[in-house]
Protein backbone atom coordinates (compact mmCIF):
# COMPACT_ATOMS: atom_id res chain seq x y z
CA UNK A 1 0.00 0.00 0.00
CA UNK A 2 3.07 2.31 0.99
CA UNK A 3 4.42 1.79 -2.63
CA UNK A 4 1.23 2.51 -3.93
CA UNK A 5 0.81 5.83 -2.33
CA UNK A 6 4.21 6.76 -2.83
CA UNK A 7 4.08 6.08 -6.76
CA UNK A 8 0.45 7.92 -6.88
CA UNK A 9 1.96 10.87 -4.68
CA UNK A 10 5.24 11.28 -7.33
CA UNK A 11 2.93 10.86 -10.67
CA UNK A 12 0.42 13.52 -9.50
CA UNK A 13 3.40 16.05 -8.25
CA UNK A 14 5.11 15.78 -11.58
CA UNK A 15 1.82 16.49 -13.68
CA UNK A 16 1.02 19.19 -11.34
CA UNK A 17 4.18 20.51 -11.60
CA UNK A 18 3.55 20.69 -15.35
CA UNK A 19 0.12 22.11 -15.39
CA UNK A 20 0.66 25.73 -16.08
CA UNK A 21 2.88 25.48 -18.81
CA UNK A 22 0.16 22.95 -20.42
CA UNK A 23 -2.45 25.14 -19.79
CA UNK A 24 -0.33 27.84 -21.60
CA UNK A 25 1.05 26.63 -24.24
CA UNK A 26 -2.17 24.69 -25.44
CA UNK A 27 -3.90 28.40 -25.18
CA UNK A 28 -1.14 30.07 -27.45
CA UNK A 29 -1.71 26.88 -29.97
CA UNK A 30 -5.55 27.44 -29.91
CA UNK A 31 -4.73 30.87 -30.76
CA UNK A 32 -2.89 29.95 -33.48
CA UNK A 33 -5.08 27.25 -34.87
CA UNK A 34 -8.21 30.31 -34.96
CA UNK A 35 -5.88 33.27 -36.50
CA UNK A 36 -4.37 30.78 -39.36
CA UNK A 37 -5.89 27.50 -39.54
CA UNK A 38 -8.06 28.61 -42.88
CA UNK A 39 -4.57 29.81 -44.39
CA UNK A 40 -3.47 27.08 -44.29
CA UNK A 41 -5.86 24.82 -45.43
CA UNK A 42 -6.18 27.19 -48.70
CA UNK A 43 -2.65 27.22 -48.99
CA UNK A 44 -2.72 23.32 -48.96
CA UNK A 45 -5.55 22.80 -51.85
CA UNK A 46 -3.67 24.98 -54.37
CA UNK A 47 -0.23 23.47 -53.15
CA UNK A 48 -0.31 20.89 -56.59
CA UNK A 49 2.78 19.10 -57.03
CA UNK A 50 4.51 20.71 -53.80
CA UNK A 51 1.42 19.00 -51.77
CA UNK A 52 3.68 16.31 -50.49
CA UNK A 53 6.22 19.03 -49.16
CA UNK A 54 3.43 21.26 -48.04
CA UNK A 55 1.95 19.45 -46.16
CA UNK A 56 4.76 18.40 -44.27
CA UNK A 57 5.58 21.84 -43.25
CA UNK A 58 2.48 22.73 -42.46
CA UNK A 59 1.46 19.86 -40.62
CA UNK A 60 4.06 20.28 -37.82
CA UNK A 61 2.18 23.31 -36.59
CA UNK A 62 0.24 21.58 -33.44
CA UNK A 63 -3.58 21.75 -34.49
CA UNK A 64 -5.44 18.45 -34.57
CA UNK A 65 -7.77 20.28 -37.34
CA UNK A 66 -5.49 20.11 -39.94
CA UNK A 67 -5.62 16.38 -40.76
CA UNK A 68 -9.49 16.31 -40.30
CA UNK A 69 -9.12 19.25 -43.09
CA UNK A 70 -6.74 17.24 -45.03
CA UNK A 71 -8.83 13.94 -44.62
CA UNK A 72 -11.90 15.59 -46.04
CA UNK A 73 -9.38 17.16 -49.09
CA UNK A 74 -8.42 13.94 -50.31
CA UNK A 75 -12.12 12.48 -49.71
CA UNK A 76 -13.12 15.15 -52.11
CA UNK A 77 -10.11 14.78 -54.34
CA UNK A 78 -8.51 18.24 -53.75
CA UNK A 79 -5.34 16.26 -52.72
CA UNK A 80 -3.20 13.04 -53.39
CA UNK A 81 -2.55 10.59 -51.29
CA UNK A 82 1.00 11.30 -51.11
CA UNK A 83 0.10 14.72 -49.59
CA UNK A 84 -2.56 13.40 -47.44
CA UNK A 85 0.09 10.77 -45.46
CA UNK A 86 2.83 13.81 -45.47
CA UNK A 87 -0.02 15.76 -43.27
CA UNK A 88 -0.35 12.42 -40.98
CA UNK A 89 3.10 11.16 -40.69
CA UNK A 90 4.29 15.13 -39.85
CA UNK A 91 1.49 16.24 -38.29
CA UNK A 92 2.55 17.30 -34.69
CA UNK A 93 1.01 16.72 -31.01
CA UNK A 94 1.00 16.57 -27.87
CA UNK A 95 5.22 15.18 -27.53
CA UNK A 96 5.85 18.92 -28.45
CA UNK A 97 4.30 20.35 -24.99
CA UNK A 98 5.08 17.52 -23.20
CA UNK A 99 8.47 17.48 -23.64
CA UNK A 100 8.45 21.47 -23.85
CA UNK A 101 7.75 20.59 -19.87
CA UNK A 102 10.94 18.29 -19.13
CA UNK A 103 14.21 20.80 -19.15
CA UNK A 104 15.96 17.43 -20.04
CA UNK A 105 14.25 16.82 -22.99
CA UNK A 106 13.83 20.43 -24.79
CA UNK A 107 16.37 19.70 -27.31
CA UNK A 108 14.85 16.60 -28.14
CA UNK A 109 12.14 18.95 -29.88
CA UNK A 110 14.05 20.06 -32.31
CA UNK A 111 15.33 16.60 -33.41
CA UNK A 112 11.54 15.36 -33.29
CA UNK A 113 10.39 17.99 -35.53
CA UNK A 114 13.01 18.29 -38.53
CA UNK A 115 12.63 14.03 -38.13
CA UNK A 116 9.03 14.21 -38.58
CA UNK A 117 9.45 16.90 -41.29
CA UNK A 118 11.57 14.72 -43.20
CA UNK A 119 9.57 11.86 -42.92
CA UNK A 120 6.38 13.46 -44.18
CA UNK A 121 7.89 14.82 -47.17
CA UNK A 122 10.29 11.64 -48.39
CA UNK A 123 7.23 9.39 -47.21
CA UNK A 124 4.81 11.27 -49.11
CA UNK A 125 6.93 11.90 -52.69
CA UNK A 126 7.39 8.54 -52.43
CA UNK A 127 3.72 7.77 -52.55
CA UNK A 128 2.89 11.18 -54.71
CA UNK A 129 5.41 9.08 -57.48
CA UNK A 130 3.85 6.00 -57.13
CA UNK A 131 0.52 7.43 -57.17
CA UNK A 132 1.08 9.09 -60.57
CA UNK A 133 1.95 5.73 -62.16
CA UNK A 134 -0.90 4.12 -61.23
CA UNK A 135 -0.21 2.53 -57.90
CA UNK A 136 -3.45 3.39 -55.31
CA UNK A 137 -5.74 4.44 -58.32
CA UNK A 138 -6.30 7.65 -57.52
CA UNK A 139 -3.98 10.62 -58.91
CA UNK A 140 -4.67 10.65 -62.08
CA UNK A 141 -8.53 12.02 -61.16
CA UNK A 142 -7.67 14.41 -58.07
CA UNK A 143 -9.81 17.48 -58.51
CA UNK A 144 -8.55 21.13 -58.16
CA UNK A 145 -10.32 23.72 -56.17
CA UNK A 146 -11.79 25.14 -59.13
CA UNK A 147 -13.88 21.56 -59.66
CA UNK A 148 -15.24 22.12 -56.58
CA UNK A 149 -17.00 24.90 -56.82
CA UNK A 150 -20.86 24.35 -55.74
CA UNK A 151 -19.95 21.14 -54.31
CA UNK A 152 -20.57 19.45 -50.80
CA UNK A 153 -17.87 18.27 -48.97
CA UNK A 154 -19.22 15.59 -46.93
CA UNK A 155 -17.66 15.03 -43.21
CA UNK A 156 -16.54 18.10 -41.18
CA UNK A 157 -16.05 21.17 -42.88
CA UNK A 158 -14.05 24.01 -42.84
CA UNK A 159 -16.68 26.29 -40.34
CA UNK A 160 -16.62 23.17 -37.92
CA UNK A 161 -12.59 23.84 -37.66
CA UNK A 162 -12.02 27.52 -37.62
CA UNK A 163 -14.61 29.25 -35.13
CA UNK A 164 -16.75 31.92 -35.48
CA UNK A 165 -14.89 35.28 -35.18
CA UNK A 166 -17.92 36.88 -33.47
CA UNK A 167 -17.95 34.59 -30.41
CA UNK A 168 -16.14 35.70 -27.52
CA UNK A 169 -12.47 34.63 -26.31
CA UNK A 170 -13.54 32.44 -23.86
CA UNK A 171 -15.76 30.29 -26.18
CA UNK A 172 -12.86 29.60 -29.00
CA UNK A 173 -10.01 29.52 -27.71
CA UNK A 174 -9.72 29.68 -23.51
CA UNK A 175 -12.31 26.63 -23.10
CA UNK A 176 -10.35 24.82 -25.53
CA UNK A 177 -7.69 24.89 -24.06
CA UNK A 178 -8.57 24.22 -20.89
CA UNK A 179 -10.44 21.25 -21.91
CA UNK A 180 -7.04 19.98 -24.03
CA UNK A 181 -4.55 20.69 -21.10
CA UNK A 182 -7.40 18.69 -18.87
CA UNK A 183 -7.14 15.60 -21.32
CA UNK A 184 -3.31 15.48 -21.64
CA UNK A 185 -3.44 15.76 -17.99
CA UNK A 186 -5.62 12.92 -17.20
CA UNK A 187 -3.95 10.96 -19.59
CA UNK A 188 -0.01 12.14 -18.91
CA UNK A 189 -1.11 11.34 -14.99
CA UNK A 190 -2.56 7.95 -15.89
CA UNK A 191 0.26 6.43 -17.77
CA UNK A 192 3.03 8.36 -15.35
CA UNK A 193 0.79 6.39 -12.36
CA UNK A 194 1.02 3.33 -14.62
CA UNK A 195 3.96 2.98 -15.33
CA UNK A 196 6.12 3.74 -12.24
CA UNK A 197 3.84 1.22 -10.77
CA UNK A 198 5.16 -1.32 -12.98
CA UNK A 199 8.38 -0.31 -12.63
CA UNK A 200 8.75 -0.07 -8.85
CA UNK A 201 6.75 -3.09 -8.77
CA UNK A 202 8.89 -4.88 -11.40
CA UNK A 203 11.76 -3.50 -12.17
CA UNK A 204 12.76 -1.14 -15.61
CA UNK A 205 13.64 -4.52 -17.12
CA UNK A 206 10.94 -6.13 -17.21
CA UNK A 207 8.84 -2.79 -18.35
CA UNK A 208 11.10 -2.79 -21.17
CA UNK A 209 10.68 -6.60 -22.07
CA UNK A 210 7.17 -5.73 -22.22
CA UNK A 211 7.86 -2.97 -25.10
CA UNK A 212 10.65 -5.07 -27.22
CA UNK A 213 13.64 -3.12 -26.19
CA UNK A 214 16.42 -3.71 -28.14
CA UNK A 215 14.55 -5.77 -30.90
CA UNK A 216 13.27 -4.41 -34.30
CA UNK A 217 9.84 -4.80 -33.17
CA UNK A 218 9.97 -1.57 -31.14
CA UNK A 219 9.30 0.58 -34.11
CA UNK A 220 6.04 -1.66 -35.09
CA UNK A 221 4.51 -2.10 -32.11
CA UNK A 222 4.88 1.77 -31.37
CA UNK A 223 3.30 2.82 -34.95
CA UNK A 224 0.63 0.79 -33.82
CA UNK A 225 0.41 2.36 -30.69
CA UNK A 226 0.05 5.56 -32.43
CA UNK A 227 -3.04 4.87 -34.24
CA UNK A 228 -4.72 5.09 -31.39
CA UNK A 229 -7.28 8.17 -32.42
CA UNK A 230 -6.69 10.73 -29.11
CA UNK A 231 -3.75 12.40 -27.49
CA UNK A 232 -3.32 9.32 -25.34
CA UNK A 233 -1.24 7.57 -27.94
CA UNK A 234 0.96 11.01 -28.15
CA UNK A 235 1.35 11.12 -23.93
CA UNK A 236 1.82 7.38 -24.03
CA UNK A 237 4.25 7.68 -26.36
CA UNK A 238 6.30 10.30 -25.29
CA UNK A 239 5.73 8.89 -21.25
CA UNK A 240 7.90 6.21 -22.35
CA UNK A 241 10.45 7.27 -24.18
CA UNK A 242 11.02 10.12 -21.12
CA UNK A 243 11.29 6.80 -18.89
CA UNK A 244 13.66 5.42 -21.09
CA UNK A 245 11.53 2.68 -22.02
CA UNK A 246 11.42 3.36 -25.71
CA UNK A 247 14.21 4.09 -27.99
CA UNK A 248 14.18 7.99 -29.84
CA UNK A 249 13.52 5.81 -33.36
CA UNK A 250 10.31 3.97 -31.66
CA UNK A 251 9.06 7.11 -30.59
CA UNK A 252 9.28 8.82 -33.32
CA UNK A 253 7.52 6.07 -35.33
CA UNK A 254 4.73 5.88 -32.92
CA UNK A 255 3.79 9.75 -33.13
CA UNK A 256 4.57 9.81 -36.92
CA UNK A 257 1.78 7.28 -37.43
CA UNK A 258 -0.18 9.31 -34.78
CA UNK A 259 -2.72 11.53 -37.05
CA UNK A 260 -4.98 12.34 -34.63
CA UNK A 261 -8.62 12.33 -35.30
CA UNK A 262 -7.50 12.62 -39.35
CA UNK A 263 -7.49 8.92 -40.19
CA UNK A 264 -11.11 8.80 -38.27
CA UNK A 265 -12.51 11.66 -40.32
CA UNK A 266 -11.01 9.56 -43.06
CA UNK A 267 -12.77 6.47 -42.58
CA UNK A 268 -15.80 7.87 -42.05
CA UNK A 269 -15.81 10.64 -45.47
CA UNK A 270 -14.00 8.45 -47.73
CA UNK A 271 -16.66 5.59 -49.02
CA UNK A 272 -13.96 3.50 -51.06
CA UNK A 273 -12.34 1.43 -47.66
CA UNK A 274 -9.53 -0.35 -50.04
CA UNK A 275 -8.65 3.35 -50.32
CA UNK A 276 -8.71 3.77 -46.48
CA UNK A 277 -7.12 0.57 -45.83
CA UNK A 278 -4.22 1.52 -48.16
CA UNK A 279 -3.55 4.87 -46.41
CA UNK A 280 -3.55 3.00 -42.99
CA UNK A 281 -1.07 0.19 -43.78
CA UNK A 282 0.95 2.77 -46.27
CA UNK A 283 1.10 5.26 -42.78
CA UNK A 284 2.25 2.19 -40.27
CA UNK A 285 4.75 0.83 -43.03
CA UNK A 286 6.35 3.87 -43.66
CA UNK A 287 6.43 4.91 -40.09
CA UNK A 288 7.69 1.40 -38.68
CA UNK A 289 10.97 1.40 -41.72
CA UNK A 290 11.73 5.17 -40.43
CA UNK A 291 11.61 4.32 -36.64
CA UNK A 292 14.32 1.02 -37.78
CA UNK A 293 16.26 3.40 -39.79
CA UNK A 294 16.46 5.97 -36.58
CA UNK A 295 16.88 3.53 -34.20
CA UNK A 296 20.14 2.28 -36.33
CA UNK A 297 21.39 5.77 -36.63
CA UNK A 298 20.63 7.15 -33.55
Amino acid sequence: MELFIDVFLDAAFDCIRMLPFLFVAFFMLEALEHRVSGQMNDFLARAGGFGPLVGSILGFVPQCGFSIMASNFYAAGVISMGTLLSVYLSTSDEALVILMAEPEHFSDIGVLLVAKILIGTVGGYLVYALERRGFFGAAAHRKTPKDLCGEETEGETDEDIRHHPGEPAWKYIVWPAFNHTKEVFFYLFLFSFAIGLVMEGFGSEAVSRIFLDGSVFQPLLASIIGLIPNCAASVMLTRLYIEGVLSFGSAIAGLASSAGLGLLVLFRVNRDMRDNLTVLGLLVGISFLSGVILQFIL
